[in-house]
């Protein structure tokens, strides 16, 4: 296609906008309200996210050391730990840190055990994949020199449940809600369109090509779309940024926290610019078709 043809093509579709001011508002307005829901969703979606990966990485299995075991038995066993498949990492903790942790938690009454402390040696370990901790458990449950192996057994487990079943839900009502996008933007759209179906009959009766009436109205379908997310981007990002300035200092030191404002917002803006443009465009595309057919 010719620069200068493409030039006209541009310079059409900013004309048809203004021409048609009423209903490129309605499709504008369509696009916004719309784009906006989604943006909200996803906010929350994602952040329900981060906080169930959140909840997850912080699941440890607790590795209490039989008091048998001397140096050589304990360094065996962290090897025998580190060696096995889905571990991710482990931590030592002697006997004695274990005692200044409950001191410092509950209180200086419990220093009276540091004469004769009745604590044994801790291995703090983390599963690569947390969904496999209780495998990972019971496979170190197996090895010499292990009192008991501590993590949360029944609950972690309907935890884990409990967060596949929001995870799909969330990821079932994402779909659902695009879905639901695609259909109000491209019908808003291709009533802007429908109203105009004389004009692309009289184009195409007088020797137009398909790609000559197709590509102002995905054009003018790509714009609509574009000036439909300025609005959500704007909403989003600043409605994000006051919730995180007020909500994540609350959060320090909790298990779990609120996504960084960048890159996230950036990202969500983005999606809902993406979105915007490609709805737009295939609107107008699905609607210019049936008026070609001559």
């Amino acid at each position: 296609m010719k620069a200068n043809t493409f030039n006209r093509h541009i310079r059409e579709s900013f004309k048809s906008i203004g021409r048609n001011g009423w209903m490129t508002f309605a499709s504008v307005s369509a696009v916004t309200v719309t784009l906006l829901l989604v943006g909200v969703f996803m906010l929350i979606m994602m952040n329900l996210s981060k906080v169930a990966n959140d909840l997850e990485n912080d699941v440890e299995i607790k590795v209490l050391v039989d008091l048998q075991a001397d140096g050589k038995a304990e360094a065996t066993l962290q090897q025998q730990i580190k060696d096995l498949p889905g571990v991710e990492s482990l931590k030592y903790s002697s006997k004695e840190q274990e005692l200044n942790g409950l001191i410092k938690d509950f209180g200086e009454d419990l220093s009276l055990f540091k004469q004769s402390n009745p604590l044994r040696n801790v291995l703090y370990v983390k599963a690569d994949n947390p969904q496999q901790t209780a495998k990972v458990a019971k496979q170190i449950d197996a090895l010499d020199n292990t009192y008991q192996v501590l993590y949360g057994k029944g609950k972690i487990e309907k935890l884990f449940n409990f967060l596949n079943i929001c995870r799909n839900v969330g990821i079932v009502l994402i779909i659902a809600l695009l879905l639901t996008a695609m259909f109000l933007i491209s019908n808003t759209i291709k009533i802007t369109i429908t109203a105009r179906g004389k004009e692309i009959e009289i184009m195409k009766l007088v020797g137009a090509t398909n790609w000559f009436v197709r590509i102002p109205f995905l054009l003018e379908g790509m714009w609509l779309g574009l000036l439909g997310s300025i609005i959500p981007i704007t909403i989003v990002t600043i409605l994000y940024t006051q919730i995180y300035n007020a909500v994540a200092p609350k959060l320090q030191g909790e298990i779990f926290q609120l996504l960084d404002v960048t890159p996230f917002i950036f990202e969500v803006d983005l999606l809902i610019l993406l979105m915007g443009v490609i709805i737009g465009i295939w609107g107008s595309f699905m609607s210019v078709r049936k008026f070609l057919k001559i």
